[in-house]
């Protein structure tokens, strides 16, 4: 096993619930306050303009993964000038609501029976937190199943270039070649069931 992945396996070792808290949020509350976040998120195959990828599907995902993220583009942790300037407005306690209601049931492990394909070679490092079939493995780490194959190119392409700052994801990504980083994304994108597009109600 190489350092990354010994290093990698203590960190999610070490991640007990306890250090990730958060309240649960009120899907009615963010039924309420996520319209805006539905002009994107709520359309099927909806493309973001530049650079052109579809939005990610957020029905299935963990909540707590959302509000995650949600405080990552409010911070510039993730670099999208639409997703700040929405995420600034809003405080924790309404970043659970929203992904509450977005998120709908999330996607559990243990939920795909059967992996569609064979997995990359590559992906024997993103099992540590994402499991064997997409599906992470506490809710404070993404789904991946189902997701839209553009979008994780790009995110993992954000990783590896810097546009997203995450400690973990930059050392595995800065590993990826660009045609690891296309077959991880089909691979994901292929599982069933998988994420979907948000309702609106």
């Amino acid at each position: 096993m190489s350092k990354f992945l010994v290093a990698l396996s203590l960190i999610v070792a070490m991640a007990t619930p306890s250090a990730f808290a958060q309240a649960a949020g009120n899907a009615e509350r963010g039924a309420r306050l996520a319209y805006t976040c539905l002009g994107c998120h709520g359309i099927p195959n909806y493309k973001n303009s530049y650079p052109n990828y579809r939005v990610p599907k957020l029905r299935g995902q963990h909540p707590e993964y959302l509000v995650i993220a949600l405080q990552a583009y409010r911070s510039g942790e993730r670099s999208h000038a639409t997703m700040h300037a929405n995420a600034a407005g809003w405080t924790d306690e309404q970043y659970a609501d929203i992904a509450a209601f977005l998120a709908g049931p999330a996607l559990q492990p243990g939920a795909i029976s059967k992996p569609v394909g064979k997995a990359p070679a590559a992906a024997q490092t993103c099992v540590a937190c994402h499991g064997n079939d997409g599906l992470g493995i506490t809710p404070q780490y993404p789904n991946l199943a189902g997701q839209h194959a553009d979008y994780l190119e790009r995110a993992l392409t954000d990783y590896k270039k810097g546009g997203r700052k995450n400690a973990i994801m930059a050392g595995f990504a800065a590993q990826l070649s660009a045609a690891d980083i296309k077959a991880l994304a089909a691979y994901y994108a292929a599982q069933k069931p998988g994420l979907e597009t948000s309702r609106r109600k």
